[in-house]
Formats: C-alpha cells, sequence, structure tokens
C-alpha cells in the first residue's frame, strides 16, 4: 500500500477554491487603490498647478534623476497619522516626502524628495522620519545622500511635536555624514527655514533660475517680523545664492538640466570616502598636445585671458564642471578628468581682478579643496596669480583669516597635488595655490612662469623708490619705471628657480596635459602620515 503520508515541509496541493480567491480580491484591491491614491501624489489640481509653475511633479523628477526601473520607494503609503490634520487637509499622500534608493550611472543613491503638491511639501512627522530612514540608510549602506527640495519648510501645524525635534537630528546626521558620503540638495521650489539648512550642510546645490529660492525665513515671516516687503527671488532666489552670497553652486535653467546636473556632478566622486573615484574611458590621447594654448595665453603677463579656455583644451574630451562659477569668479573650482581620471581644479582668472584672491575666492578655493581631498579625488592648480588683494577694505573684512582659510585647507589636504604656474605665481598667492612647500607632488612652470614674492612692478615701487623719486614726474619717470621693472624681471626668470631645483619641470605649454597626467601617474600612490589629532583649529 502506498504510503500517503505527507512531508511536514510540504502542504498537500490542490485545486485553490472560488471562494479563496474570492476572498483575496477585496483585499488586493484595496491595496492597489491605496497604492494608486499615493502614487496620485496631492492630485490632478495641485499637480497642475505645479505644472504651471514651472516645476515638475515629484515623482516626474523621480524618473529623470534615476536609472530607468531602478528606484525602490520606501514608505509610499505613509499618511500624516494626525487625526486633527486630516480633518482639516484631508489625504497627505506619502506625508509629502519621497524617499527610496536608486541608481545613478548603475550605483545606489539614497533619494529624499519633497513633493510640493502636498501640504507645501512641508516638514511632517511622518515624512521626517521616512527622510531619517533614508540618511540612516545611506550611512550604513555607504551610498551618496541625494535631496530634492521643494519645501515650505517646518510643518506649523505639527511644529511642537516630533517634526521640529526630527529636524534637530536631521543637521546634527548631515554633519556625521560629512566627508563620508557624497551629499546633493538640488533647490527645485522654495525652501524656507528647516529645509533651508540641509543645502547649507550639503556638498552640492544647484538652483533652478526663477522658481527656486532658500532663505531661513519665508516673505511672510519677514515681513511680520522686520515690516520688509519682499519676494522670495528677490530674498533668496538663484541669482542671490549663486552670484551673491555664494551659498548654491550652479543655477540652472530648469528642473531637468538641474537633475541632470546631479548625475553629471557624483560622476566624479566614489559613493562613499573609502572608495577611489569612478575611472571613466575615454579616447581623448594622454600625449595630445595642445598647441592651441600658444594663441589663448599671452606671453605678456600683464595682458588677460580666459582661463576656463586653457582649461577645455586640456582636459579629456573639452568637458569641464564648474563649481559656483558665478560667484567669486577671480578663482575657477571644477572638476574634470585627465586619462579618465578625476580631478579637481583650482585655476586663477586673469579676466576677473588680474586673478588676484580676495575674500570670497579664497573661501571658495577653501571649501572646494576640502571637498576633493574628503572624497580622494586628486588637485591640479593652474596659477596664474599676483597674490592677495591688500588695502584697508579687505583687511577689515579679514582678508588674512580668510587667507589662512585657503593656506589651511591647500596645506591639510593628503591627495595627489600637481601645479602648473603659466605665467604669475607672487607672494601668498604662489603658496596658497599649492607651491613648492605644499606637499606638491609635481609642480611644472612654463617659460613664462613668474615665481616671487612680488612681482617687478611692486618691486620697483619698494626697492627701487629713493631712485625714482630723483627722477621728474611723467613720461621720463614713467619709462624709468619700466626699465627697472624689466632689469629686476630677470631675477624672477623660471630658469632660476629650476635651477635651484625649486620646481621640477620647465615645460612647453603644449605638452600641459601630458604632464599634468605624468603628475598624476607618479603621485597615485601617495600616502601622507599626520601627528595625531582630534582635527585642526580652522580659522573661519
Amino acid at each position: 500500500m502506498a504510503d500517503e503520508t505527507v512531508p511536514p515541509h510540504r502542504a498537500p496541493t490542490h485545486d485553490k477554491s472560488h471562494e479563496e480567491l474570492h476572498s483575496w480580491k477585496p483585499l488586493v484591491d484595496d491595496l492597489t487603490e491605496r497604492k494608486s491614491r499615493a502614487a496620485g501624489m496631492g492630485g490632478p489640481d495641485l499637480i497642475a498647478r505645479q505644472r504651471s509653475l514651472g516645476k515638475m511633479p515629484v515623482r516626474e523628477r523621480l524618473d529623470i534623476l534615476l536609472d530607468p526601473g531602478s528606484f525602490v520607494e520606501y514608505g509610499q503609503l505613509a499618511d500624516s497619522m494626525d487625526p486633527e490634520l486630516e480633518k482639516s487637509k484631508g489625504y497627505l499622500a506619502a506625508d509629502g516626502m519621497v524617499a527610496g534608493v536608486g541608481e545613478i550611472d548603475g550605483r545606489r543613491v539614497a533619494v529624499m524628495a519633497y513633493d510640493f503638491t502636498v501640504l507645501a511639501g512641508s516638514m511632517g512627522g511622518v515624512g521626517e522620519h521616512k527622510t531619517a530612514r533614508m540618511r540612516e540608510l545611506a550611512l550604513r549602506q555607504r551610498i551618496p545622500a541625494v535631496w530634492l527640495l521643494d519645501s515650505a519648510g517646518a510643518r506649523i501645524q505639527q511644529s511642537s511635536g516630533s517634526t521640529f525635534a526630527a529636524a534637530g537630528a536631521l543637521f546634527r546626521e548631515q554633519v556625521t555624514m560629512s566627508g563620508v558620503v557624497p551629499m546633493v540638495a538640488a533647490m527645485l521650489g522654495h525652501c524656507a527655514a528647516g529645509t533651508a539648512y540641509i543645502p547649507a550642510l550639503a556638498d552640492f546645490v544647484p538652483m533652478v533660475k526663477g522658481t527656486s529660492s532658500m532663505a531661513l525665513g519665508g516673505r511672510h515671516l519677514v515681513k511680520a517680523a522686520t515690516g520688509e516687503e519682499v519676494s522670495e527671488e528677490e530674498m533668496g532666489g538663484s541669482a542671490v545664492h549663486t552670484k551673491i552670497s555664494g551659498v548654491a553652486d550652479l543655477e540652472v535653467d530648469d528642473d531637468v538640466a538641474c537633475l541632470q546636473a546631479v548625475r553629471s556632478y557624483l560622476s566624479y566622486f566614489p559613493s562613499h570616502n573609502r572608495q577611489a573615484p569612478p575611472h571613466r574611458p575615454t579616447s581623448d590621447p594622454e600625449d595630445r598636445r595642445c598647441e592651441e594654448l600658444y594663441d589663448i595665453v599671452p606671453t605678456a603677463p600683464r595682458r588677460a585671458y580666459d582661463m576656463y579656455r586653457v582649461i577645455e583644451t586640456i582636459v579629456d574630451d573639452g568637458e569641464f564642471f564648474a563649481m559656483k562659477p558665478e560667484w567669486a569668479k577671480n578663482v575657477i573650482t571644477g572638476f574634470a578628468r585627465f586619462g579618465g581620471q578625476p580631478v579637481g581644479i583650482v585655476a586663477s582668472q586673469p579676466k576677473v581682478l588680474g586673478g588676484t584672491l580676495d575674500v570670497n575666492s579664497a573661501d571658495k578655493a577653501a571649501r572646494f579643496v576640502w571637498l576633493c581631498d574628503a572624497f580622494s579625488i586628486p588637485l591640479v592648480f593652474l596659477q596664474d596669480v599676483p597674490g592677495f588683494t591688500v588695502g584697508s577694505a579687505v583687511e577689515r573684512q579679514g582678508i588674512i583669516r580668510h587667507g589662512a582659510k585657503m593656506l589651511f585647507a591647500v596645506s591639510e589636504a593628503t591627495v595627489p597635488k600637481v601645479t602648473v604656474v603659466l605665467r604669475k605665481a607672487y607672494g601668498a598667492g604662489y603658496f596658497v595655490m599649492n607651491g613648492t612647500a605644499y606637499e606638491a607632488d609635481y609642480i611644472a612652470v612654463w617659460p613664462t612662469a613668474e615665481i616671487a614674492v612680488m612681482g617687478p612692478d611692486g618691486m620697483v615701487n619698494i626697492i627701487m623708490r629713493k631712485q625714482l623719486e630723483a627722477i621728474p614726474e611723467g613720461d621720463e619717470r614713467n619709462k624709468a619705471r619700466l626699465a627697472m621693472a624689466e632689469e629686476l624681471r630677470k631675477n624672477i626668470d623660471p630658469y632660476i628657480a629650476a635651477g635651484h631645483a625649486q620646481v621640477d619641470d620647465v615645460i612647453d605649454p603644449a605638452d600641459t596635459r601630458a604632464a599634468i597626467i605624468k603628475g598624476l601617474r607618479v603621485s597615485a600612490s601617495k600616502v601622507v602620515d599626520r601627528p595625531w589629532r582630534k582635527h585642526g583649529v580652522l580659522p573661519v
């Protein structure tokens, strides 16, 4: 007789009855309806209003940001869970915060996207619980954190409860995440109060022209507190923060451009600080000569030119991702690749103030150097710097303190550092732009390079002052000054520095690309040991 015993791990199989199938249908239908309602966000009317303002709905933004089909949402069925709020405001889809993990170029990122169609994207208790989950996940899994910001800030209706505490934890945790995983805050709408500090603590902040703004107090609060009548754009729009305050890094035309900028930015970064930056294959020859530089850079030291043209000539495929291009324009910062290797570039801009460094440019460069060093991105310095701005006005602004900030950052950086001196390298400008004493791994100079305490014109005014005073004012004195300056210029000839082995090579400008790649290659295994310390004391 056959053994009819059924093994304990295997249930008997039989056809599901009509009754069993019927019992599942309402449950599945209910789940489907709930998910559909959540995906509908604030509803058709508010979505239409979002579009009328030139802004995309939050889920369409995620489609642009992330690789197709890669998004895994967390907490889609979340609600405010506040009976009183529900009575007055109704259903709040996902509590106004769409959160999850997706991929950008095949690499995972944690995303927190505020939905302005749901109670103006305000920070609710449940929504902030979801953002805390994403921050924890980003840190635990060591993946970048990306905020898509379009929020009215803290939800006043819940501000005395868990939401207020959650916002405080957010800022502290951002500080913990800083330098561990890349953090991006894409400004896609108005952000006030609580959400305004998210970009302040992030690494990269692009803003959409005309639709995004950030301020510690919205215009209604400002009017109530100060009586000042001001629009969101005037108080904290993209023009303010990309050109005046320096809080934001890039101004773009629309949501799509903003989200594409996020993808481009992250392509230069590792997922976390223990990884190497991602290498990208290129067909651009490493030894490509750049003879266009002969026409771009004048040999006359006082004639201006555009350093952006130099950068685009020497980097892989002419691609350069500028950071803060409209703020402190006398120094250029941004990302490029050499031989497929991501690098951060710090360059003088002779077109603006002759490339002289001031308070804002020192801050801009210092922050950029710290960012690159945190994520092991090598640094390339392109020098044509007359030094720091002088005068009573900049001393009152604290030029010494701000210059020390840049000096501190460059000194502290342990990544490979390559320096090219195109023309001027005067005084402390030479130091903060990674001169000889700052652990530069390779220093190449052009035949037009001048490395000195100051330029010949300044030298004449100091060491030849008495001789000049003995000559009558006018053309005769001006001619004498020029002659003296040219004589002194012979003492800062680049071959004198090369003769003292203060620089590693004098190169043909057309070989600049090849020289930089050689410098990056020889310094690839760089290790710098520092004395133990909890942290330095920053001159901020």
